[in-house]
């Protein structure tokens, strides 16, 4: 059964949520839908936000054959096959239009992006790249510079609610906000998430959804409980600046078998987890003991890790860089991805400064540089 984002795709300006930017009134890509513009463009925006929606609809208001590749998988061969063979003279194609929608356009290597560059410039073929990527750095300049490029930004509440009563999917209570900070700004996150709880669990509740979200992140685990156990003993026991234990909990490790290096990797991230700004030189410390597990191996490297341990269960403890990126998390999870202030984004190219970013920076600025809905925030205490 074809899935529930392709069901409800809308087939028309009138039915596209978001990106009034450039579909509202008067607004460029509608022109261009409207008065059947024909030239090259593309989508530049996050995931699930309308940009195989609009090329579809920009196509078929040019009665243009459209055809859709994913720079992914394709190669030079597909692009042959579509244009046919371009080198006889006149045969530009005298019926309909071909238009070439190319997703993940960022995908295609220079080779690839020089190949298609002539079919391009002869308006043999119309193209339509979409990209999650910067296209400044992504596309050849040849071929940008014979493109229009188009912003999609992350679609509003409003809009993904617009998406979801399509569906006519009942939500439990609280079931619609959590979707809202799952999705992110992504329609199609969404709508994945709401029909596989539909089919899992019937009910589309707070809880359904959770079971649903924690199903697609469980950890294999190959080694049994005795493995987690012991890893778990460990790293609290240096925590606790309890250097017998955890050497005793190492020994256990080493005696076993157990890969130094996923050993030595979790001491690295305890380094800066738990000892953090008290002792920075903890983590030089855990880094060189993985280097020297990775050179030198068993039964001597078990040497470079007992040297580490002794030294980071006897470190000062400092959790508050730990706990900032925790909070700040946090508040990423609840609130998405919240547009960066345009004056501090980065701005190397022509396309980026007409956008906007960099406009009024100033260094050592003491005005929070946070997004405006975070700007009383204090994550490092």
């Amino acid at each position: 059964m074809e899935p529930l984002a392709s069901r409800i795709r809308p087939k028309d300006l009138g039915e596209v949520e978001g990106q009034e930017h450039l579909i509202g009134e008067g607004k460029p890509l509608r022109v261009a839908i409207e008065k059947k513009h024909k030239f090259s463009f593309i989508l530049w925006g996050p995931p699930g936000t309308g940009k195989t929606t609009i090329a579809r609809i920009y196509a078929k208001a040019l009665d243009a054959e459209l055809y859709e590749l994913s720079a992914v998988s394709a190669g030079k061969d597909d692009i042959r096959n579509i244009v046919g063979d371009s080198g006889r003279a006149g045969k530009l194609a005298l019926g309909k239009p071909k238009v070439l929608f190319l997703d993940e356009i960022h995908r295609f290597n220079k080779s690839q992006q020089d190949f298609l560059l002539p079919y391009v410039e002869s308006g043999e073929l119309t193209l339509i790249g979409a990209t999650t990527e910067n296209p400044s750095f992504e596309v050849v300049p040849a071929l940008l510079s014979r493109c229009r490029v188009f912003v999609l930004e992350p679609l509003s509440e409003e809009s993904l609610k617009a998406i979801v009563k399509r569906t006519k999917i009942k939500l439990g209570k609280g079931s619609f906000d959590w979707l809202m900070g799952y999705a992110n700004g992504d329609a199609r996150k969404a709508l994945t998430m709401l029909e596989g709880v539909q089919k899992l669990y019937g009910d589309v509740t707070i809880e359904n959804l959770n079971k649903a979200e924690e199903s697609s992140h469980l950890r294999y685990d190959k080694k049994g409980d005795e493995h987690y156990d012991t890893i778990s003993a460990f790293i609290k026991s240096m925590r606790a600046s309890q250097p017998d234990a955890a050497m005793y909990y190492l020994a256990r490790m080493t005696e076993a078998g157990e890969d130094p290096l996923f050993i030595a990797r979790r001491m690295v991230i305890f380094a800066s987890e738990d000892i953090g700004l008290a002792q920075p030189t903890a983590l030089v410390v855990a880094n060189a003991v993985f280097r020297a597990c990775e050179t030198i191996g068993y039964p001597e490297c078990a040497i470079n890790l007992a040297h580490g341990v002794a030294y980071l269960a006897n470190a000062s403890k400092d959790r508050s860089s730990y706990d900032a990126l925790r909070e700040a998390q946090a508040d990423v999870k609840a609130t998405g991805n919240l547009p960066v202030p345009k004056h501090i984004r980065n701005a190397p190219t022509k396309l980026m400064k007409d956008e906007g970013y960099g406009k009024g920076y100033k260094k050592y600025d003491t005005e929070s540089y946070l997004p405006e809905k975070l700007k009383q925030k204090k994550y490092f205490k």
